[in-house]
């Protein structure tokens, strides 16, 4: 068994688990969502909104793929986060935090779908669903 100085356990040190105790994986854990955001609006021009989504991924390297044509836009990515409801608040911030820096229109978010990667995997298995995003990358629709 290893010894841990006094109060060194709650500055991070290991501590030992007795024989016969079982390890539990914490819950709160984060786990991978995959994240389709669409996004409409009024009509751009297409290079200028490649620009933007390429941009977009630039920053944010997470994302997986784009399509969009002259007003409306799918993002596709994976997201780590402890739970459904907080994959889905950032999926919802994405658009409207990002606008700016990367010269998105102003668009509104259309649809939101977060499922888990378990899900995701069981209906690309079925054959239903999105397909893999491939290739990767910003494309028109």
């Amino acid at each position: 068994m290893r010894r841990v100085r006094p109060g060194a356990a709650s500055r991070g040190a290991l501590t030992s688990v007795a024989a016969g105790d079982t390890y539990e994986e914490p819950r709160d854990l984060p786990r991978l969502w995959h994240v389709t955001l669409s996004v409409s609006g009024e009509k751009v021009p297409l290079p200028e909104l490649r620009r933007a989504l390429e941009q977009l991924a630039h920053d944010h390297p997470f994302l997986l793929t784009s399509r969009y044509a002259t007003d409306h836009a799918e993002i596709r990515y994976w997201e780590e986060a402890r739970d459904l409801h907080d994959a889905a608040a950032v999926a919802l911030r994405l658009w409207g935090e990002h606008r700016q820096t990367a010269g998105l229109p102003a668009w509104e978010i259309v649809g939101l779908e977060v499922i888990d990667r378990e899900t995701y995997h069981h209906r690309i298995a079925e054959g239903y669903g999105p397909p893999p995003a491939t290739p990767v990358g910003v494309h028109p629709f």
